[in-house]
């Protein structure tokens, strides 16, 4: 819908396709009236070639979100010829036009000038359509440049020749006319040197005019050669609208009109170069290096260094070497852009040519639309993630779950570098999916197992798509197992399903498929089934097991159940370790490879591994039926244990044993206002949740977790049960501790030691050291020092705060009142408000 357009000293712009011409754009409004294909409308590529040079003239420029700028142009002979009337026309002009209609002797031309109709024959545009390779014929809206022959009725009738040897002798001359109103880039004048400068030269043509020519737009070949009174070829490059400054250009391929600049072979963008030689540095732009195969490449300023602190222009003397990337190439300039800018060098992605389908990346929210989520992958490469694929089920209100400048891992659907398309899906089941990407018909083999998304369910079955666009059908007794009457109402659009191949064809595009796995399953996923079956059928939610710590990871331990023939292998995550997120922690880091655990509830079958829990509220709830199994059992009312599964700004997640899994919205979190959900409740944390209701055609169900509304009627014993259990833990923990760290063991809060100063810090905070205590850091904030003035080598009494086994710091105190006070006891009332602590 749009021509990228190439523009001098590096820039770009695009014209719309509203923007060809008015014969073009007739056409465009008359196929959207009538809804069907015309043929005598021709697509921009079947018209335009990379590489050709066309005039333009800057309609808009606009400022994007990222603040950027985007420069809209037009190529329409009306806008561009704007400065032309009938009387100035004269032979041997060079200018723009676009093919009006097709006759029997040749072409109506549009050049845009009022009153005057263009013809060019047959005979004058024969050659140049053979050479274009676009057809036996011109096409309507086609852009051609074009040199006046003859000139009739005073410039009501012009006839027009776009054979090539004729426009590229052509030069601008003073007979033509030519003024400051209606000069037009691409014309090819005699001009004499005024002034050579380090940045340029300053020329005359056409008698009276001046222009300029800046470095980047002289002759490679005899830069240094220029002097005063030169006579030489140059090629108008741009006038400016208001200042009529002209630049001109003195490159060999503008200088034959009709020509095209050398293009930059595909391989090389993107390239890294380790040598890249100063030939020049222009203090207020950058510097033009000199490449391995002998080509120039500029790089601009800001791409020098990381930043303008940062920037020393001693390095770019003439001959200093230095690393960089080839990040652009500008066809009007032919002329490589570089960057030496760190980021850049290692930036995995450049363009959109690097990314694959089927990659995962990183990338940033940039704008939220109805139609799905704007995502900035790298600089210059943007992608959509459309609205079906922001979650794994549709979101009503995704500016709940997304925020602008949030970071996102997303997986590639569909990448189409020329029409710079990038699809994206956030969908988790395809992010992480570990099975093959399906992204054409030809890798569909009979028998492949991987993860597609349904994009309709109807009587017939379900389709099914992949990457790429490629999708297959599920036919109704390929749905499962069992018969589906009404797959409308057990599949949803956007669902994640495993799928396997039974047949494909792929030149007609035919893809057979179906749900049933396990009558047919592939070689991939036969020893993933095989174990899992053993382990259904011999342990069941609730059963209670002694495990074996096989191997210790970040998120959780890997174990083996004892007693058991088969040597099953299962996961506790590091968060069902305890009730308590912070003992969690500190169990992981005192438990070693080899440990038994004993008292381990079977929770839930997911993926490869048995999933285990330590959680003894959760334990407890199932081992006494205060359980739901299934969404038909939750009643309102009800009372369930379960553990916060997601922290979300408009609420938490809970979810039960058994699967169930239920919404507590920001309202029903707490009895105190809730400003930000992440200061009440963390992820992993085991909480009392009231069913305030349920929507039982959505299956959805909504919770209340206020303190006031969970209790059973009994809050002290459940306080002291809960406190209990919490200072079991820790003694475990304790234990644990005096095998690999006696010190940590020895120190409890409320000790009182006694201390040698090492140190006090300039934020009034002191250090100490104690004979018998090794391998822990003593601290007393400036407050906990009290009044006293203390010096290194002294001797202090003090008083135990709190001990951090996780990160071997000890917390004490000088402080008057604490040495002095006795342990006091604990009322009821001080331990029902530790609950709430200790579950966090």
């Amino acid at each position: 819908y749009e021509l990228a357009i190439s523009l001098p000293n590096g820039l770009s712009g695009f014209v719309p396709v509203t923007q060809i011409s008015d014969a073009y754009s007739k056409l465009l409004t008359k196929q959207v009236a009538q809804g069907e294909l015309l043929q005598e409308l021709n697509s921009l590529p079947d018209i335009f070639s990379p590489g050709t040079l066309v005039r333009c003239i800057v309609t808009s420029i606009e400022k994007r979100d990222d603040g950027s700028r985007s420069v809209k142009l037009s190529i329409d002979p009306k806008k561009v010829n704007k400065g032309l009337n009938s009387t100035a026309l004269a032979a041997g002009m060079l200018l723009s036009g676009s093919v009006l209609s097709v006759e029997d002797h040749g072409y109506l031309i549009d050049i845009g000038v009022t009153g005057t109709h263009a013809f060019l024959p047959h005979q004058k545009a024969k050659n140049y359509i053979k050479a274009a390779k676009k057809g036996p014929d011109l096409k309507i809206g086609q852009n051609l440049n074009c040199l006046i022959v003859e000139v009739k009725n005073e410039g009501r009738v012009v006839c027009l020749s776009i054979d090539r040897s004729e426009v590229a002798a052509s030069v601008a001359t003073e007979r033509q006319n030519w003024a400051l109103s209606n000069l037009l880039p691409g014309l090819v004048v005699k001009a004499r040197v005024m002034k050579v400068a380090p940045l340029g030269m300053k020329v005359t043509f056409l008698s009276y005019f001046t222009g300029i020519v800046d470095f980047m737009h002289m002759d490679p070949e005899k830069s240094m050669n220029y002097s005063p009174g030169q006579v030489v070829k140059a090629c108008v490059l741009s006038v400016h609208p208001t200042s009529r400054a002209v630049r001109l250009t003195l490159r060999p391929p503008f200088l034959h009109p009709g020509g095209a600049p050398r293009q930059l072979p595909g391989q090389r963008m993107g390239a890294v170069l380790e040598e890249a030689t100063v030939k020049a540095f222009y203090k207020q732009f950058g510097a033009v290096f000199e490449l391995d195969d002998g080509t120039l490449a500029f790089a601009r300023l800001k791409h020098l260094s990381k930043t303008r602190k940062s920037f020393k222009p001693g390095a770019f003397k003439e001959g200093c070497k230095h690393k960089c990337r080839i990040i652009d190439y500008s066809l009007m300039d032919e002329m490589c852009i570089v960057s030496l800018k760190h980021q850049i060098i290692e930036a995995e992605f450049l363009q959109y040519q690097d990314i694959h389908t089927g990659d995962v990346v990183q990338g940033k929210v940039v704008s939220l639309k109805p139609i799905g989520m704007q995502v900035k992958v790298a600089d210059g490469i943007r992608g959509l993630v459309p609205s079906l694929h922001l979650s794994d089920v549709i979101l009503k209100q995704p500016e709940k779950k997304y925020n602008i400048g949030d970071e996102v891992k997303c997986r590639v659907l569909e990448c189409n570098p020329g029409g710079k398309k990038l699809i994206l899906t956030l969908k988790k089941s395809l992010v992480q999916s570990k099975l093959p990407v399906l992204s054409n018909y030809e890798d569909a083999k009979p028998g492949l197992i991987t993860h597609g998304f349904v994009v309709c369910a109807r009587e017939f079955g379900c389709i099914v798509k992949f990457y790429n666009d490629v999708k297959g059908l599920v036919p109704k007794n390929e749905l499962g197992s069992e018969p589906i009457s009404c797959p409308d109402k057990v599949f949803y659009e956007g669902q994640v399903l495993k799928v396997m191949v039974l047949k494909c064809e792929p030149q007609q595009e035919r893809l057979l498929l179906s749900f049933r796995l396990s009558s047919k399953p592939g070689p991939e996923d036969t020893w993933k089934c095989t174990p899992k079956e053993k382990q259904e059928v011999k342990y069941q939610i609730g059963q209670i097991v002694d495990v074996k710590i096989l191997k210790k990871k970040d998120n959780g331990l890997e174990v083996s159940i004892l007693e058991d023939e088969d040597n099953v292998v299962a996961w506790i995550p590091r968060l069902h370790l305890s009730d308590f997120v912070a003992t969690s922690k500190l169990l992981w880091h005192c438990l070693q490879e080899g440990d038994v655990l004993p008292r381990v509830m079977y929770l839930s079958d997911k993926g490869e591994h048995i999933i285990l829990s330590r959680k003894s509220a959760v334990i407890s709830a199932v081992q006494e039926e205060q359980v739901v199994r299934s969404f038909s059992e939750i009643q309102p009312g009800m009372l369930l244990t379960g553990y916060v599964r997601n922290v979300m700004p408009f609420g938490v997640f809970v979810e039960f044993p058994f699967g169930v899994t239920g919404l507590a919205p920001k309202v029903s979190m707490s009895d105190k206002f809730v400003t930000d959900t992440k200061d009440h409740f963390v992820v992993g944390q085991t909480v009392i949740a009231k069913v305030m209701s349920i929507d039982e055609e959505k299956q959805r169900v909504l919770l209340n977790l206020k303190v006031s509304e969970c209790s059973s009627g009994d809050s002290a014993a459940e306080s002291f049960a809960l406190l209990n259990q919490y200072f079991k833990e820790l003694k475990g923990i304790r234990n644990l501790l005096r095998r690999g760290e006696p010190n940590s063991c020895e120190l409890v809060p409320g000790k009182r030691v006694h201390l040698m100063v090492q140190d006090v810090r300039e934020d009034g905070s002191a250090l100490f050291s104690s004979s018998s205590v090794t391998g822990l850091t003593l601290t007393a904030t400036r407050y906990h020092l009290g009044d006293k003035n203390i010096a290194p080598g002294e001797k202090r009494k003090a008083f135990v705060l709190h001990v951090d086994a996780l990160t071997s710091e000890v917390y004490v105190s000088l402080r008057e009142e604490l040495l002095k006070q006795r342990p006091k006891r604990v009322s009821m009332r001080s331990v029902f408000g530790f609950l709430s602590f200790c579950l966090s």
